[in-house]
């Protein structure tokens, strides 16, 4: 839950760094949160439910993807492909240059 906590105090901090662990439990819980709003699409047909978590998330999602890459020692620009994604995001910390850890 500390990593999800972070993401959200961090939520447009692109210039940080971010472990492995924290990035992989954030997404976790993005996960849930996910399968919890489309239950309540699901039960109550308010599709806008959807729209707003979406657009919620999207700023903390970027910069939590973002600082992983700095971490990891690669560019943001890894964000537009797709499947280099997941295998970037699994890439080991590279050694402390400075640049607080979220």
């Amino acid at each position: 839950m500390t990593e999800f906590i972070n993401m959200w105090k961090n939520f447009a901090n692109f210039s940080a760094r971010t472990t492995r662990r924290g990035y992989w439990m954030a997404y976790l819980f993005l996960v849930i949160a996910n399968i919890i709003v489309t239950v309540l699409v699901t039960v109550t047909g308010l599709n806008i439910i959807s729209t707003i978590f979406g657009l919620v998330i999207l700023v903390p999602a970027i910069a939590i993807f973002v600082r992983r890459m700095r971490d990891a020692g690669k560019g943001w620009w890894w964000i537009l492909i797709p499947i280099g994604n997941i295998i970037m995001a699994c890439q080991p910390s590279i050694p402390d240059d400075g640049t607080p850890v979220v």
